[in-house]
């Protein structure tokens, strides 16, 4: 049975990426708005999905954590999952991601209109400097800035070393940094063809406190998100 929701839902969510995708060509010519507003009603159908098929619910802790407007979230990365999610969650969501996504046919143009900000990770001080100033255009027009500080997919339990991105941001843009912990790859693994019905719980903590120097920054969000983390993969 697993294996044939699996098969069903990969088939599904392919199906709809593809559709979405080559449907809403006419969207890059419109506002940025409606193409954030494709890019949400995409997720919520991918949600409805992995309910329907797999048995894969979503549940959010702390929601009340992210304040209106602006503000950066610093958030784990366990699955594909945690890559959708956000765009249905966030009124004005923008991903900070890698430079070769672009290069996905569609997928990279929608991304490039919805003014995602891509960092090429090869390009060293350059590129650090890029992400801060997209950020602070980002943030000026009061867009939720999501960061993977960890800069790629960890499976649950393994710990990779946190990117100094986020400290810049935060530095830079002044904004309340979120953290955020997620046992989504116990259900929707990296790489995995085969899917798991379960509950996804996205655990939303408290804005880290202003002013803190880099170093305890990235130590107390480092500390936030892993033990949450942990609680959640049991």
């Amino acid at each position: 049975m697993r294996l044939l929701r699996s098969l069903l839902f990969n088939l599904a969510f392919f199906t709809t990426t593809a559709v979405m995708s080559v449907g809403s060509l006419p969207i890059l010519l419109m506002p940025r708005r409606i193409t954030l507003g494709m890019m949400r009603v995409y997720a919520q159908m991918i949600e409805l999905e992995m309910r329907w098929i797999l048995g894969l619910r979503v549940q959010v802790l702390g929601a009340e954590h992210i304040p209106p407007g602006a503000v950066i979230i610093a958030s784990k990365h366990q699955s594909a999952f945690d890559t959708i999610f956000w765009l249905g969650q966030l009124p004005a969501t923008c991903y900070v991601l890698k430079r070769e996504l672009l290069r996905i046919p569609i997928w990279g143009w929608h991304a490039q209109r919805a003014q995602m900000i891509a960092v090429d990770r090869q390009d060293g001080a350059r590129a650090l400097r890029g992400l801060v100033r997209e950020a602070q255009a980002r943030a000026a027009e009061g867009r939720q800035l999501v960061i993977y500080p960890e800069g790629t997919r960890a499976a649950p339990g393994v710990r990779l070393p946190y990117q100094p991105g986020v400290a810049a941001l935060a530095a830079f843009t002044q904004l309340p940094v979120i953290p955020v912990a997620t046992n989504s790859g116990l259900f929707w693994g990296r790489r995995s063809f085969l899917k798991r019905p379960g509950l996804i719980t996205v655990s939303i903590l408290p804005p880290l406190p202003a002013g803190l120097g880099r170093a305890e920054f990235m130590a107390r969000l480092e500390s936030a998100i892993e033990e949450e983390t942990a609680r959640l993969v049991g």
